[in-house]
């Protein structure tokens, strides 16, 4: 009696608890800003090696049928978190949406102004009344003026051809002479693999601040601190391990999907993103997120200027 008494009661005990942990495991549903690729390398590597699970959550992990959708859906509520990118947040927070940054993926900027390597453009002063092909018309005046005033040429000086997002076709068949949008980990070797060495310009070394090309943003009015705390808790777990064993990990991403991530381009996009990536997720420099708003009020990109302190709150 009393032999089957106690195995009842830790029959209850083993139900309650795995009750609790099942109860404490948040559900989160995270929106990327396009089809998995190396850049999600840390979500990916956190999902498949169980660290978001140990920090009780379920990561949803959604691919966007708009690129240009993830940041609204979260402000409307939509999904919890989204990737998106500094310059468009800045945006994003200046016209009034409720978003919060809430951590960092690619913690440098990823996009470059890129010629083909041919010795016809040296240096962007050799741009002058050429054509730069560009995939979505928006703020190219701000940035590609403010990289070529530096050789002296003026945004007048060029003509901007949109492309969509045939960019490495474009430049490759001579199209267009340069193309602003190319990634540096992705377009140079896309262009490498099809027989073209490309030059790229960096827009922060070119009068360009710097910035951080991906990021995540959460809802200002209703993110839940303690559990983007667990989930930056386990991205940096997993930047550390991708970094720690680059070919073991490079191993597990593609096993998410090999069909479409086994291939000799996102491998080499691997290996040029790995030191790109924010080892510390949850930090953050204010001072460089007012900089960069600073420039674009300069520019004229938004009209209000918001101060990194009201949406990039702490998170360590």
């Amino acid at each position: 009696m009393n032999k089957n008494k106690l195995m009842s009661a830790a029959a209850l005990l083993a139900s309650v608890v795995s009750t609790n942990v099942l109860a404490a495991e948040k559900e989160m549903t995270l929106m990327l800003d396009w089809f998995v690729n190396p850049n999600h390398g840390p979500i990916v590597i956190a999902k498949e090696r169980g660290y978001f699970k140990e920090q009780g959550l379920k990561v949803n992990i959604q691919e966007p049928a708009d690129p240009s959708t993830p940041p609204k859906l979260v402000a409307a509520g939509k999904v919890d978190m989204a990737i998106s990118y500094q310059p468009s947040l800045t945006i994003d927070v200046a016209a009034g949406l409720p978003l919060i940054r809430s951590a960092t993926l690619i913690a440098t900027p990823l996009n470059t102004l890129m010629v083909l390597d041919n010795g016809k453009n040296e240096n962007l002063g050799d741009l002058k009344g050429k054509k730069i092909g560009i995939a979505i018309a928006g703020n190219e005046e701000a940035t590609i003026g403010t990289m070529l005033a530096q050789e002296n040429v003026k945004f007048s000086d060029v003509q901007i051809i949109n492309v969509g997002w045939a960019l490495s076709s474009s430049l490759a068949s001579g199209k267009v002479d340069a193309i602003w949008g190319g990634l540096r980990n992705f377009e140079t070797n896309q262009l490498a693999l099809e027989g073209y060495k490309a030059k790229a310009f960096f827009p922060e070394e070119h009068g360009v601040p710097a910035y951080d090309e991906l990021v995540f943003v959460a809802n200002a009015k209703t993110y839940d601190k303690e559990a983007i705390k667990a989930f930056n808790k386990a991205l940096e777990q997993a930047t550390t391990y991708i970094v720690n064993h680059p070919k073991e990990s490079w191993k597990e991403f593609v096993a998410y999907s090999p069909d479409t991530l086994n291939n000799e381009l996102n491998q080499r996009a691997w290996n040029d993103t790995l030191t790109r990536f924010a080892l510390r997720p949850s930090a953050v420099d204010l001072k460089r997120y007012d900089d960069y708003a600073q420039f674009m009020y300069s520019q004229k990109i938004i009209e209000t200027l918001p101060k990194a302190k009201d949406y990039v709150p702490s998170f360590d």
